[in-house]
Parts: C-alpha cells; sequence; structure tokens
C-alpha cells in the first residue's frame, strides 16, 4: 500500500504538477470505506421499514426547496431556513420507533457478523408462489361461504416486524387447512390479523393500526379499518373476510377494494409476485451457446 501511494506521488510531482490535488493518506481511505459502509447500511434500514415511505415524502420536500433556490423564492427559502432546527427533532419524534428497533438490533448483533452478512448488489426476495396464492383464494372463499371473519396481511418489501412482534409467532407453510383452522371461531388464534412473509404464516393474532379516514363507510367494522390502516403505513396487501357478509375484500394503499370474486382476488394476488432470474437456465445457454461456437 506504501509503495503504492509513494509511485503515486512520484507520478504526481512529474506530470501533475500544475494540478493542486489533495493528499490522500490511508487513513482517507479507510474513513472514506466506513462512511460508505455505514450510509449503505442506513440505507438498507431505511428501505426495510415504513420509513422509507416517510423518507421518500422528505425528498420530494427537499426538491421543492432546491426548485425555490434556483428561482430565488425567498418567501420558501426563509420558511425552510426557520423549520430547519424544528425539522430534525420532529424527524427524531417521528422515526421514534424505527430509531429505537434500530439501536436494539445493533445491540443484539456482531458487527463484524453483520458486515459478512452483506451482500452487496443482492436484495432478498421472498416469492409468493402460484401455489400459495391458489391456497389463499380457495381458503377465503371457503371462510366466506361459512361466514368466519378473516383479516390476513400479506408483507411486500416493507417489512412488518414491529406488527409480528403484537402477535402469536407461528411460523409455517400457508396452506388452506392452515388458515381455516386458525380463523376458526373460539380457537387461540382466531382474533387480530395474521402475518404472511413469502409463503409462510409467520405470526398470528397481531394488532393493525385502525385507519382515520373518515370516507370509510360506516357500515364497515374494526376489521376493514384496520386492513386499511395497515396499508397506509407499508406496502402490504391485506385481506379481509367479513363476519357479518362473507364478502372478500382487499386493502392496498389506504384505499378498500370490496365485493371481490375469485378472479379478482387472485388478480390482486398475481400482483405482489415477484420473480428472480433463474441463474442455472442462464448458465446452462451460455454453455449450450460455447459448444456450438466451438462446432462451428
Amino acid at each position: 500500500m506504501e509503495q503504492m501511494f509513494s509511485m503515486f506521488s512520484t507520478f504526481r510531482d512529474k506530470y501533475l504538477t500544475w494540478i493542486d490535488l489533495p493528499v490522500i493518506t490511508v487513513i482517507d481511505i479507510l474513513e472514506i470505506i466506513i462512511i460508505a459502509f455505514l450510509f449503505y447500511t442506513i440505507l438498507l434500514w431505511i428501505k426495510s421499514t415504513r420509513a422509507w415511505m416517510l423518507f421518500k415524502g422528505l425528498m420530494v420536500i427537499l426538491v421543492f426547496v432546491m426548485l425555490a433556490a434556483v428561482f430565488q423564492m425567498t418567501t420558501i427559502l426563509w420558511l425552510a431556513e426557520k423549520t430547519l432546527n424544528v425539522g430534525v427533532i420532529a424527524l427524531v419524534i417521528i422515526f421514534q420507533p424505527e430509531l429505537r428497533r434500530a439501536l436494539e438490533q445493533l445491540g443484539r448483533k456482531s458487527f463484524l457478523k453483520g458486515v459478512a452478512g452483506i451482500e452487496f448488489g443482492k436484495e432478498p426476495v421472498e416469492v409468493i408462489s402460484e401455489k400459495t396464492i391458489n391456497e389463499l383464494v380457495r381458503a377465503c372463499f371457503e371462510m366466506g361461504k361459512v361466514k368466519t371473519g378473516a383479516l390476513i396481511v400479506i408483507e411486500d418489501s416493507v417489512v412488518l416486524s414491529e406488527y409480528e412482534r403484537t402477535g402469536i409467532a407461528v411460523d409455517a407453510l400457508l396452506t388452506n387447512q392452515l388458515l381455516i383452522n386458525i380463523f376458526e371461531k373460539n380457537t387461540p388464534l382466531h382474533d387480530g390479523a395474521i402475518i404472511v412473509r413469502g409463503n409462510r404464516v409467520v405470526s398470528a393474532t397481531c394488532y393493525l393500526p385502525l385507519s382515520d379516514n373518515m370516507e370509510l363507510s360506516k357500515e364497515l367494522g374494526t376489521r376493514h379499518r384496520a386492513a386499511v390502516g395497515v396499508s397506509e403505513v407499508s406496502d402490504s396487501l391485506t385481506i379481509v373476510v367479513s363476519e357479518e357478509t362473507g364478502g372478500i375484500s382487499v386493502a392496498v394503499g389506504g384505499r378498500l377494494k370490496r365485493g371481490l370474486d375469485q378472479d379478482g382476488l387472485r388478480a390482486q394476488l398475481k400482483s405482489l409476485q415477484k420473480y428472480e432470474p433463474d441463474t442455472k437456465r442462464k448458465g446452462l445457454l451460455k454453455r449450450r451457446l460455447k459448444k456450438e461456437a466451438e462446432k462451428c
């Protein structure tokens, strides 16, 4: 490393004397690596929690402030300057649950283990399979026929650990029979919501935030308001089976779609599917093309 720096210094002194380059030492490089690692970790943490939606909102506000600076909108710039100090305190209050959870996780995990476990450029994706979709559709409409109430939250990119911890851990493969047994009346797990991650039921009897949306119909009960509430703070998809009518509803992005049939529910669930690239097939195709080229 020292030899490389000495070679660079010699080259700079001989050919780049007209450029005022800063002196870069080993400590400077280590600082850059540490800051980059911390910044990358913070971005991953933000994206894996509901803080990602709040972060995007802050980015929109920042864009407006930058436009105000370009066009010299003095009133907006004055307001932004005066609210900056208060904004830092407001951010700490808004992100308080996420910050506390992040510090708890940092205290439980080994730093070196966390560094070794990072795979740059890769993001783990849970894929909801076609079989799981069929099991969900079948279970929901079987429960709807006998008017068994159900609340099923299907996690997408925002991790719902905050609500998962309010329930009872299940960690079981999602099947039609499992869902019907969970929501059967007078059973220990029937009250509350279940959270589905990928193809597994991770938790049951979970408590969800209720929506304050005044536009929701007054005839809707707690299940529907909880479904809309969790969809307002995350990108999850929530299925509601009404205990009064047996109807099927889906809450996505703070909106409730009611009276779905089997095709409609299946179409909503298919929007959650994420297809990972089949690296094995790509590798096989490359080998075949290589063999064909050798033959030619």
